[in-house]
C-alpha cells in the first residue's frame, strides 16, 4: 500500500487541507494519506520554527520515524512545503517515490518579485506585525490565496483553526527567512515530478511553476481559474491530476 504525504506552506496546517485527503484516497485507491504539520503550525504550533527548509523536512522524517510509518512515500506539497519536499527528495531519494509541488517559488530560477507578488508585501507585513483577530487574519489569507468566494461558515472554520492553534510572528517570520534563503538544486531531486499550477495565483507569479517544469523534467498541469491555494479552490482537480500522474507511475 502506498503511503502519501500531505505538507501545507506558510502558517498553515495540516486541517487546512479540507476533504483531498478522502478526494486523494478515492482517486489513488488503497493508499494510506497522512498530513503532517511543520514545526510551528497546527498541533506543532508550540514549536519554534527552523529558519532551515532542511530541517523541516528532518521534522517530518522524525514524525513518521514516531509513527513507525516506513518509506517510500508519495509526497504532496504546496509552496513552503514544496520546498521541504524538494529538499526531503533530494537529500534522501531513496525515501521519496514521487513529489506532487503545488503552486511553489525556488531560487534560483525565479527572481524575488515573483517568488511573492510586491503588491502582497504590506498586507503580510500587516498579518505578521500587528495583532488581528482571528476572522480578519482568515479574510486577508483567503483574499490573497482563493479566488473563490468562502462561505461564511467555511471562513469561520478557519478562523477556529487560528484560534485554537495560533501561529506566533515569531514563527511566520522564521518560515518566510526559511522560504526566501532555500536555493533548490539545479538538476532537481532524482524522483519523478508532477508540478501544478495556478494560473490566477495572486500570491506567487504562476511563471515560477511554469519555469521550474521547464528545467526539471516533470509533468505539468495549470488550472485555469484558481487561486494560490489550489486546493482549497478545487481539491476534486488536483486530486483527478494527482490519480492520473500516479497510474503513469503504476505502469
Amino acid at each position: 500500500m502506498s503511503t502519501w504525504i500531505l505538507l501545507r506552506g506558510l502558517t498553515r496546517e495540516s486541517r487546512h487541507w479540507g476533504d483531498f485527503p478522502e478526494r486523494l484516497q478515492h482517486e489513488c485507491a488503497t493508499t494510506q494519506v497522512l498530513a503532517l504539520d511543520l514545526p510551528g503550525n497546527g498541533s506543532l504550533n508550540d514549536q519554534q520554527s527552523p529558519t532551515l527548509v532542511a530541517e523541516m523536512a528532518q521534522s517530518c522524517r522524525s514524525q513518521l520515524g514516531e509513527r513507525r510509518i516506513v518509506p517510500p512515500y508519495f509526497v504532496v506539497a504546496m509552496s513552503l512545503g514544496a520546498m521541504v519536499a524538494v529538499d526531503w527528495a533530494t537529500r534522501y531519494p531513496d525515501e521519496i517515490a514521487g513529489c506532487v509541488l503545488i503552486n511553489t517559488s525556488l531560487r534560483p530560477f525565479s527572481p524575488f518579485y515573483h517568488r511573492l507578488k510586491p503588491r502582497n508585501y504590506l498586507p503580510l507585513i500587516d498579518l505578521l506585525l500587528r495583532k488581528r483577530d482571528a476572522e480578519y487574519r482568515e479574510r486577508t489569507v483567503l483574499h490573497l490565496t482563493s479566488r473563490h468566494a468562502v462561505a461564511p461558515e467555511k471562513l469561520a472554520e478557519l478562523a477556529g483553526y487560528a484560534r485554537q492553534s495560533p501561529v506566533s510572528s515569531g514563527n511566520a517570520l522564521r518560515q518566510l527567512l526559511a522560504a526566501a534563503r532555500y536555493a533548490a538544486p539545479a538538476a532537481g531531486p532524482p524522483t519523478p515530478l508532477l508540478i501544478l499550477s495556478s494560473a490566477e495565483d495572486r500570491l506567487v507569479d504562476p511563471r515560477c511553476s511554469r519555469r521550474l517544469a521547464a528545467r526539471w523534467p516533470s509533468a505539468f498541469a495549470e488550472h485555469p481559474t484558481a487561486g494560490h491555494d489550489l486546493p482549497l479552490d478545487d481539491a476534486a482537480w488536483v486530486a483527478r491530476q494527482v490519480g492520473r500522474w500516479a497510474q503513469t507511475l503504476a505502469r
